[in-house]
């Protein structure tokens, strides 16, 4: 069994107002879910590691094959919880403790 390689993203989100992490959660999913179907969305592996609402960032991991389609999927959320909504892509690595290194 061949071993799934993964990537890490850290996120900043610009969003005004109180920020959940559920919101944040559905708004990815349904980003992805929107441009690639769910077959798409389950072929992701993402999962959301970290979330400061505070600060409004995140972290999250995924499949090193979904990357790109992931990152399409980030620039392309506009909304959240009905307020607008805008998430960048602050860094990309291999490893957990090299993305906290970045950021």
């Amino acid at each position: 069994m061949k071993r799934v390689k993964r990537r890490y993203l850290a996120l900043q989100i610009d969003f005004d107002g109180a920020l959940s992490e559920r919101g944040f959660l559905d708004a990815i999913w349904a980003a992805i879910t929107r441009l690639y179907g769910e077959y798409g969305a389950s072929q992701t592996g993402l999962a959301l590691l970290q979330f400061n609402e505070e600060r409004k960032t995140a972290m999250i991991r995924l499949s090193l094959v979904a990357l790109q389609q992931v990152r399409a999927a980030l620039v392309s959320i506009t909304r959240i919880s009905g307020k607008d909504a805008a998430v960048h892509v602050r860094a990309v690595s291999g490893t957990i403790k090299s993305l906290r290194e970045k950021t």
